[in-house]
């Protein structure tokens, strides 16, 4: 059973539907937002299985829910850009389903203590995910088995705020990371510089 005060993502379809112009149908769309605060609805607490008639969508958008667990995406082939930032996300799970198609996974100011089962999204270039809990480098470590990523937000975590409060500063923080993955082009929203890259590289 679900408690009252929440949208079924099965709902929140229907709205979504009922916003579209005549002849639009939400099957087809590439960019699916389910954002409840500007339609007033409740927030959508679970991922069911209405999801999974989105074949055509590309980005899908479940940001600032109450969502604590990554539910299947069966159904989703076309799916490159996830976003569940502001969620109550604890672990990453049921990601094998998109692993073939998703480029970019959005999942800042979540509840993320490891990144265990990253490993499966080979094709992963962006990975936002800033203001999660991650305390151990080592988590950092699981990306190195992704090729093509090239751009992570990674501020925020308990890492990063522990390391500064060690009394090092930003800049050996980036190091930290670029040590470990020497191949980001943009970290944190910055781009890394050849010096930068280097000085890292010298370290490892």
């Amino acid at each position: 059973g679900y408690p009252s005060s929440m949208t079924t993502c099965k709902d929140a379809l229907k709205k979504l539907q009922e916003t579209l112009e005549e002849g639009q149908k939400v099957e087809e769309l590439e960019d699916v937002r389910l954002c409840m605060v500007p339609w007033q609805m409740p927030l959508i607490t679970k991922m069911d299985a209405s999801l999974n008639t989105l074949k055509k969508c590309k980005h899908l958008r479940l940001s600032s829910n109450q969502i604590d667990r990554i539910g299947s995406l069966a159904g989703l082939e076309s799916l490159e850009i996830l976003s569940m930032s502001r969620n109550l996300l604890k672990k990453l799970e049921n990601l094998d389903a998109v692993a073939g198609t998703l480029k970019q996974l959005w999942i800042s100011y979540n509840n993320l203590i490891a990144l265990n089962g990253i490993e499966k999204l080979q094709h992963l270039e962006v990975l936002y995910m800033s203001n999660n809990k991650v305390h151990d480098i080592k988590e950092i470590e699981r990306l190195q088995t992704l090729p093509k990523l090239h751009e992570l937000l990674f501020k925020g975590n308990a890492f990063h705020q522990r390391f500064l409060a060690e009394g090092n500063d930003e800049k050996a923080y980036r190091l930290e990371i670029l040590m470990r993955l020497p191949n980001l082009k943009v970290l944190d929203g910055l781009h890394v510089d050849d010096d930068e890259r280097a000085e890292a590289q010298a370290r490892s």
